[in-house]
């Protein structure tokens, strides 16, 4: 039989399966960290930080408020808990799932396995990089920039070991040992990943299907392409052919979900069998354009009304919400986006622009923006929070944080301004 959810309950599901059901703590541990990315399974990594970088975004937006120097103990020091791969984009993953991924270390090595690719035709690069990683253990780029060999004819190239490092990770070759601010250690895989874990064989169908009933975990609720995408696997039949096998077993639960549509017909789902229907979604969090929530523009168009589009590469005079918005989370809806700048100079925590999305109410939505606000700009050691008038949302989301009297606001004005 197949069940019916409203589109809220739905939501409820998919935001409970992600953690933001769970009451904030007081002090947020490496334990806490450990239980979200337990929830989370991956966590995306991105080199943006005009507010803050991508990957510490999802647990601030489900614990609150912590100490980036334990996320740095965690996830970028030398550990036995999380390492590096293209599990989504590039992604902390636990270690133990490396053998989960070796079809797709494989895909890489059969892709470049012609006589004309870059790994056929630079193979004595590859060979130099293996043995500077075997002969001096994990390192930096930079640590083999300067003995990288010269010889005539231009045949050693630094571009070249950079993407020597990089082929050779994609084929696991190589791993990621830690990272020295976000710069990347490299090591020999045998020097990062245990033996017994190096040493496990999982085909190819066997890992697909795993990592379908992880996606539809963390997803709670999700249609075939929600789970593909979770983890970027581009094998649709075998997707489906995971999502068949599970529903034999009785872990997914066939589902419609009103308003979730292609063509005017109900688009199928599935709901894990220990998704719970939480009663109310009581959250407020800024989340990162790479949150599980959010990062399939599908799924979070139909789901949350959301429309989002990344305007980093867009030039600044077409940019229609800002540099890097952040969609803004209340209750089960995706309520606004607000473009966020920590400028360090004046301790501030700029919102360059603020718009109101379609599940906004905003005279009730209003104080809770400006509460996470306020909480980001501690978060990141800002003394205070300055807004332009860009955006829908702007006026509003001043107001309450003017609100406070010990509230240390101002305005400023964004280029795009349509007003002084």
């Amino acid at each position: 039989m197949t069940d019916s959810l409203s589109a809220a309950q739905a939501r409820r599901i998919a935001l409970g399966a992600q953690g933001f059901s769970r009451a904030r703590p007081t002090t947020v541990s490496a334990a806490h960290l450990h239980r979200t990315m337990s929830r989370l399974g991956v966590l995306q990594i991105d080199s943006v930080n005009v507010f803050a970088r991508s990957h510490y975004m999802p647990m601030f937006s489900r614990l609150g408020a912590y100490d980036p120097a334990v996320f740095d103990r965690v996830f970028h020091s030398r550990t036995t808990h999380y390492v590096e791969y293209l599990a989504h984009e590039a992604t902390f993953i636990p270690i133990e799932d490396w053998p989960l991924w070796r079809f797709r270390m494989e895909s890489f090595r059969e892709r470049w396995a012609a006589p004309d690719s870059w790994t056929s035709t630079n193979a004595r690069t590859l060979d130099w990089v293996r043995d500077e990683l075997r002969a001096r253990g994990p390192l930096r780029p930079a640590d083999l920039r300067d003995d990288v060999p010269r010889e005539r004819g231009g045949w050693w190239d630094w571009d070249d070991v950079k993407l020597a490092l990089e082929h050779l990770w994609r084929t696991g070759d190589v791993a990621i040992s830690g990272r020295k601010g976000f710069e990347r250690r490299y090591a020999l895989a045998e020097q990062v990943i245990p033996d017994a874990l190096r040493d496990q064989h999982v085909t190819r169908d066997d890992a697909i299907r795993e990592l379908t009933r992880r996606a539809a975990r963390h997803s709670g609720v999700a249609t075939q392409s929600d789970l593909a995408d979770y983890h970027r696997i581009r094998d649709r039949a075998a997707v489906a052919r995971s999502i068949a096998d599970l529903v034999d077993t009785g872990e997914l639960l066939p589902v419609t979900v009103r308003d979730w549509e292609r063509g005017g017909r109900p688009l199928q789902a599935w709901r894990h069998r220990d998704a719970s229907l939480p009663r109310a979604i009581d959250a407020a969090a800024l989340l990162t354009p790479f949150d599980p929530v959010v990062w399939f523009r599908d799924r979070a168009l139909r789901a949350f009304e959301l429309d989002y589009r990344i305007e980093i590469y867009v030039p600044a005079d077409r940019r229609r919400y800002g540099y890097y918005s952040l969609p803004v989370l209340v209750g089960d809806r995706i309520v606004a986006r607000v473009d966020l700048k920590a400028d360090r100079a004046t301790s501030t925590l700029q919102v360059q622009s603020a718009w109101w999305e379609p599940q906004a109410r905003p005279h009730d939505d209003a104080d809770r923006i400006a509460a996470e606000l306020r909480l980001a700009a501690s978060w990141q050691g800002l003394e205070h929070v300055s807004v332009s008038r860009w955006g829908s949302a702007a006026d509003a989301v001043h107001a309450a944080l003017t609100a406070r009297p010990d509230a240390s606001v101002r305005r400023h004005v964004h280029p795009r301004e349509s007003t002084p």
